[in-house]
């Protein structure tokens, strides 16, 4: 049984995400090219999201099931360095994450999709469900998200897990501030 604790003392003892790939950073669907290789589309307010979060000092972590090069490239991009793929028990992966980085389960939010998830999202501190996960999984969550797996769901969390720590402004203030030469670098 889960403590009980409120939905925003939960949010605001989060220091790390545990981020599943396949119906959360992606919207699940799996498709391969005419090499059989196998493709996957990410959001980028999901990769803004969590640059923001790294940017404050807070890390994150994918454990998947499945194995794939585009995730091992993603998660470069965003800096994500822990990298679990292809894993069978993502509880007992969580827990060396746990043990390995002298974390405590209430530090951590994990977000899934579906039933290979509800180990993790059960030991963590906020269990996060995406809005289209199955109902096993969404009755186990103290958050539901409004938006599916793959369409910024994990941004809502980041968005909303800054909000309540007192972050956020501190965050959108980065965007107002002009610098020079900000913008000569981003390409379309």
């Amino acid at each position: 049984m889960r403590p009980h604790r409120t939905l925003r003392n939960r949010m605001t003892a989060i220091e790390w995400l545990i981020l599943d790939v396949d119906g959360v950073l992606t919207d699940g669907s799996i498709t391969y090219d005419q090499n059989g290789n196998e493709l996957k589309t990410f959001h980028v307010q999901d990769g803004l999201g969590l640059k923001l979060w790294h940017q404050l000092g807070k890390r994150s972590a994918i454990i998947t099931g499945r194995s794939s090069n585009a995730v091992s490239i993603r998660a470069a991009e965003l800096g994500i360095s822990i990298v679990y793929q292809s894993v069978g028990d993502k509880l007992d992966v969580l827990r060396k994450i746990v043990a390995k980085h002298g974390n405590n389960a209430e530090q951590i939010a994990a977000i899934g999709d579906d039933l290979p998830d509800i180990g993790m999202l059960m030991a963590s501190g906020l269990a996060v469900a995406v809005a289209d996960a199955p109902n096993e999984l969404r009755k186990r969550a103290d958050y539901i998200t409004r938006r599916p797996g793959g369409r910024g769901a994990v941004r809502e969390v980041i968005d909303l897990l800054l909000k309540a720590q007192g972050r956020w402004d501190e965050c959108v203030r980065n965007f107002e501030t002009p610098i020079a030469g900000h913008l000569s670098g981003i390409q379309g």
